[in-house]
């Protein structure tokens, strides 16, 4: 049965799950959650970085084969693995819950907050990789991370567009991405933040209206990362 939800309900979401519980159960992501759940307490601390992996990895008992099997890119691939799975229980949260009274804006900002809320036991990691995972001045990795995020929130609402559409949604959407990170890890007032989500859209669209030569620079940036999924 789908949630019935009413519009601007975004703390109401009943996540069971968490990062660390990505639903695999392959042998390596078996491990590599395993590890995870372990690494997690560490990175408030020590970051993610490679000293709280070995630390991780003696604590949740895993030999030197088992970590390569379960991440042979060491941190940096645990991070990312604790950022896809997140993006994977916002998904299924949104295909769980009932959209069709939303409007387009309300959806990509029920989608933005569904992954926030996922992500939410776990400020403090998310605020330890921030530097490499959001921010697109940055990184390469940050513009994939935020058109990641995009590219889930369009297409778990229920998104069909095709061409310059399907890439100028994501690339504006990616481009509010790390602003919204930044005020989230303030821990706002869940009106606060619903409010400070829907101006952030509300600027992205009209940048989305001014015309292709605003929308260049974030269609380099990020329209590259994807193509359309075909039926």
């Amino acid at each position: 049965m789908r949630r019935q939800c009413k519009r601007r309900l975004y703390h109401g979401l009943c996540l069971m799950t968490t990062p660390e519980d990505a639903p695999d159960s392959t042998p390596s992501a078996e491990l590599r959650q395993a590890w995870l759940k372990a690494l997690l307490p560490l990175v408030p601390s020590q970051g993610w970085s490679e000293m709280a992996a070995r630390q991780a990895a003696i604590e949740s008992g895993l030999s030197a084969g088992e970590q390569a099997l379960a991440a042979p890119g060491g941190v940096m691939e645990l991070m990312d693995a604790f950022f896809d799975a997140a993006e994977t229980h916002a998904r299924t949260t949104l295909a769980e819950t009932a959209l069709d009274e939303m409007r387009v804006h309300e959806r990509v900002a029920f989608g933005v907050r569904a992954w926030l809320d996922v992500l939410a036991p776990h400020r403090h990691a998310v605020e330890r990789a921030s530097g490499r995972a959001f921010w697109p001045t940055r990184t390469g990795d940050a513009a994939q991370r935020c058109w990641s995020v995009a590219d889930m929130v369009w297409d778990a609402i229920g998104d069909t567009s095709q061409d310059y559409n399907f890439y100028s949604k994501r690339a504006l959407l990616a481009a509010v991405i790390p602003a919204i990170v930044l005020y989230w890890q303030g821990n706002p007032e869940d009106e606060a933040l619903d409010a400070f989500i829907a101006r952030r859209l509300k600027s992205a669209m009209m940048i989305g209206r001014s015309g292709g030569r605003f929308l260049k620079p974030f269609l380099d940036a990020f329209g590259s990362r994807a193509a359309p999924k075909e039926a």
